[in-house]
């Protein structure tokens, strides 16, 4: 194992001697105002698209927001559908902002980043079938989204990884998508592994606030639904090729690492790629440490690669 990145070492410490407020003690409007002030103090200036453009698209149950980035400079008629971190509790458009941006210029595609519904207001599956409903919509007309037509990439981190993942599990065979790209992913709420052991307090991720967060997204639903734990799936043969991403200190990384074993037993091609020294939704520290803004270039080269080959 190598060190912690020096940035972190500090902030680590502090996170350790001062644990976070639980939050059921909290509410959830004061923890999303959290979360947005915490992703403005520390995301790095964003980079400039070519242009935005904030639609809203429709779904089984109404409508979704979705803000779209095109790049100024583009490797691919590619289109990725980017679903947020955040818990299943957290996460807007703008709070998620600054990394949809560097998504798109790093893997120099259009990136369409979705507000699917969040929980507790919106338990399961309401983001599983928002996710579901926006790839679709996506995959029978681009142009709702002002783009022309290309393969789908879709891209989760942390809680959007697992809609990401679940997504790509429920179009098989219904609709073509080029690549999955997880970041970091959750992968099941009853996950038990080494890293989630040796890592789940103190590293920025605490284990036992996502079991919270799960409970609250959940309600009755079963933990054995691969749409709640895809790493559960029990054939993920025919699936989109993945890009798995891995933070070192992130007590989730052996889930991610599993899954990707998994994807590769079942014939699927991945590819793993491991942050050393970084801890969970670090491509959101940007601000706070360069490092991580090349380990999202990097990302991005990989990811165009994947889909110039796979495409």
């Amino acid at each position: 194992m190598t060190p912690l990145h020096p940035v972190l070492e500090p902030l680590v410490r502090y996170a350790q001697e001062h644990p976070a407020a639980h939050p059921r003690d909290l509410g959830y409007q004061a923890i999303r105002e959290q979360h947005v002030a915490t992703s403005l103090a520390t995301e790095a200036l964003a980079p400039q698209m070519a242009s935005t453009n904030d639609i809203s698209l429709a779904t089984r149950d109404g409508y979704v927001s979705a803000r779209v980035y095109v790049p100024r400079e583009l490797s691919s008629t590619a289109i990725g559908v980017y679903f947020h971190g955040g818990g299943f509790v957290m996460g807007t458009l703008d709070s998620y902002d600054a990394l949809a941006r560097r998504l798109a210029a790093a893997c120099g595609i259009a990136v369409v980043s979705v507000a699917y519904r969040l929980a507790p207001e919106h338990k399961f599956p309401a983001a599983i079938h928002d996710a579901e409903d926006v790839v679709l919509s996506l995959a029978a007309d681009s142009r709702i989204a002002g783009l022309p037509s290309g393969p789908l990439v879709l891209f989760g981190d942390s809680a959007g990884g697992c809609v990401a993942a679940v997504a790509a599990q429920q179009m098989r065979g219904r609709v073509s998508i080029a690549a999955q790209v997880l970041m970091y992913p959750t992968l099941g709420p009853e996950i038990l592994t080494d890293s989630a052991h040796r890592l789940g307090t103190g590293y920025f991720l605490e284990m036992d606030h996502l079991a919270y967060h799960y409970a609250q997204y959940l309600g009755d639903a079963s933990h054995a639904d691969p749409r709640v734990a895809p790493l559960l799936a029990s054939d993920l043969s025919g699936l989109a090729p993945a890009v798995i991403l891995v933070a070192e200190f992130d007590p989730l990384r052996d889930e991610a690492v599993n899954y990707a074993g998994l994807l590769t037993h079942f014939g699927v091609d991945v590819e793993l790629l491991e942050a050393e020294g970084m801890v969970h939704s670090f491509l959101k520290l940007g601000g706070l440490m360069p490092d991580a803004l090349e380990e999202l270039d990097d990302l991005g080269r990989h990811v165009r690669n994947f889909v110039a080959s796979h495409s």
